[in-house]
């Protein structure tokens, strides 16, 4: 009969044997696993369009386009919803073709490259706070996020202007901005003009007089200048005239003022011609009925 301290020595022995036979079992099964990284996504992995946005917007510019909608790119102060799948490749399609290429054509792939944001994130519904609407933010140079995603109408040229062309160009002017400063005397055209927590209480036609191309120009200098810049190359010319009909003689000679300032900046800075660069938004943008969105090839 085994002592005590035998019989603790055999169960260790059997205890241990058996480890040793578990871990054999295990290590011959893993022969049956992928030889692949959990953290690996492969080509075979990626959805038809995620291998289109590696083409078209990772390879090329370095851009991150999330049309899935992550929770930790978001705003958790609001509440928001994913955007429509087909609608996001409609969505990136155009935005590649009026915004990505215009600035391509103009200032060359390589500032494109070098000036872009690294991530565009859609939300799929609008960002309401107190009775205001924000189309899009733009974080450190970084990031632009657009709103309103499910809200993309094709038929719709100035909505599409509104809520999205309009914005991404204003939110690159910031990343612009952030780069290369524009020239301080900017701030000095409309000072005292300003109410940065009053502008959305004001009406165009009381602010065109004042100087501002929008309501939203009034709240602080540097919306002001990214507004003027997203405005002149957005606005059909109809609609910018309209702007300068109501700012009368002083407000246009404002505008006026400010819109050379701008023109300046993007030569001296960036070597892009402002005024080419909106022809060829324009012409881009009249070429949207001619893509072909409804397919990913």
């Amino acid at each position: 009969m085994l002592d005590k301290k035998e019989l603790i020595m055999k169960n260790w022995y059997i205890y241990l044997f058996c480890i040793l036979i578990g871990s054999s079992f295990f290590a011959c099964q893993e022969d049956d696993l992928k030889d692949q990284s959990i953290f690996d996504v492969s080509e075979q992995e990626r959805s038809e369009f995620d291998r289109w946005l590696l083409e078209n917007y990772i390879n090329p510019y370095n851009i991150d386009f999330k049309y899935r909608m992550d929770h930790i790119e978001s705003d958790y102060t609001h509440n928001l919803v994913p955007a429509d799948f087909w609608l996001s490749v409609k969505l990136a399609k155009i935005v590649k073709h009026c915004w990505l290429e215009a600035y391509d054509e103009v200032g060359g792939v390589a500032f494109t490259r070098t000036c872009a944001p690294k991530v565009i994130h859609v939300i799929g519904s609008a960002s309401w706070d107190k009775g205001t609407i924000t189309l899009g933010t733009a974080e450190g140079g970084l990031k632009v996020t657009l709103y309103m995603g499910n809200w993309l109408d094709l038929t719709n040229i100035d909505r599409m202007n509104e809520y999205y062309f309009k914005v991404m160009h204003h939110e690159f002017a910031h990343i612009l901005h952030q780069k290369k400063n524009y020239p301080v005397e900017y701030d000095k055209i409309s000072a005292g003009n300003y109410t940065p927590t009053g502008w959305q209480n004001r009406k165009l036609p009381e602010v065109a007089p004042l100087g501002f191309i929008t309501p939203y120009a009034g709240s602080k200098p540097s919306e002001d200048i990214a507004e003027v810049t997203a405005c002149y190359l957005t606005y059909p010319k109809e609609q910018w005239n309209e702007v300068m009909d109501l700012a009368g003689e002083k407000g246009r000679g404002i505008i006026e003022q400010k819109l050379a300032s701008v023109k300046k900046y993007m030569i001296d800075a960036w070597q892009v011609d402002i005024d080419q660069l909106r022809k060829v938004i324009a012409r881009r943008t009249n070429e949207i009925s001619e893509l072909d969105l409804d397919h990913i090839y």
